[in-house]
């Protein structure tokens, strides 16, 4: 599993942190951490400091906030997730797809309006 960051996908001028080419059985470990460390646990979770995620120009910690707003980040490298519990179980349930086949679908991790989305795509695309 990869983890990068994109600036500037559209027109728009929007970016889009993603995490990428993964099977089943490392969506199911990410699903698990994510619902471990964060709902259960209820602490922050720095993604390249996961054993199968390598990241590649960015990284990304996941924190529990009193609202939901998304990624930021002031250096185009150091990004945080800021979403509250209820946020991040709507997270763990928008990975279960991805962990009961293999599957060449993606899916944004939150529907905020940020000028940052989340991307869970095996296969890198979102289209």
């Amino acid at each position: 599993m990869k983890l990068d960051y994109l600036g500037r996908i559209n027109t728009d001028g929007d970016n889009v942190v993603r995490l990428y080419e993964f099977d089943k059985a490392q969506a199911e470990m990410f699903r698990d951490i994510v619902q471990q460390v964060i709902v259960t646990n209820q602490t922050d979770l720095e993604l390249s400091s996961i054993e199968f995620i390598e990241a590649r120009n960015c990284t990304l910690t996941l924190r529990i906030a009193e609202e939901d707003l998304g990624i930021a980040t002031l250096d185009n490298h150091n990004f945080f997730c800021e979403l509250t519990i209820e946020g991040y179980i709507k997270m763990v349930a928008l990975l279960a797809p991805f962990c009961r086949k293999e599957t060449r679908g993606y899916q944004y991790l939150y529907d905020i309006d940020n000028p940052t989305d989340f991307l869970f795509s095996p296969s890198a695309t979102w289209e």
